[in-house]
């Protein structure tokens, strides 16, 4: 059974904003490894939208290999993405979802392969609610937004996590992995 890995940047003040920060080769090296580690990502349509911005730089890469490398990953994993609004995906290795997020999640991890990854917060929280993430890595940078939206949004249910391992980077942001307690 293939793994639900909610993988998600962060502030140390608890927000979730890609434009925050700003992430260095290492980051770059590390989250492109596990993109090309995992068999598909799903998204919802404004972090999908974010993310688009990847595809300049496989057309004109920037010179800068750990981004580039990024660029390369991202555009080659198969993306589900969720919208009520797109008609469209205009990415070749992305799809728009034909069905819930709770049956697409389900069907996948029945299958065989690599592990899902989930990169929006909209369906981390989703997911949550539904018990079907098996791990959490939470990437917190050392910024403060001061505001934005929080990660854990919305959840009235208590949920206690194991720290299973960390990851230090040299520019201090930490990545945090967990597991849900059983």
């Amino acid at each position: 059974m293939r793994k639900i890995i909610a993988a998600i940047n962060m502030t140390i003040d608890g927000f979730c904003d890609h434009t925050a920060s700003e992430p260095d080769e290492e980051i770059h090296q590390h989250y492109q490894e596990l993109l090309t580690n995992s068999g598909v990502i799903l998204y919802g349509r404004i972090t999908y939208q974010l993310m688009k911005f990847w595809q300049d730089l496989v057309k004109s890469p920037s010179g800068e290999k750990s981004m580039d490398d990024f660029a390369l990953a991202i555009d080659k994993i198969p993306k589900i993405v969720f919208s009520h609004t797109l008609k469209e995906t205009e990415w070749d290795s992305a799809q728009l979802a034909s069905q819930p997020i709770e049956d697409v999640a389900l069907a996948l991890k029945q299958q065989s392969g690599k592990d899902i990854l989930v990169g929006s917060r909209s369906l981390i929280i989703q997911l949550m609610k539904l018990n079907l993430i098996d791990e959490y890595q939470l990437c917190v940078h050392p910024v403060v937004a001061g505001g934005g939206l929080p990660l854990f949004e919305n959840i009235n249910d208590r949920a206690i996590f194991d720290l299973i391992k960390t990851k230090t980077f040299g520019g201090g942001a930490v990545l945090l992995y967990y597991t849900r307690k059983k």
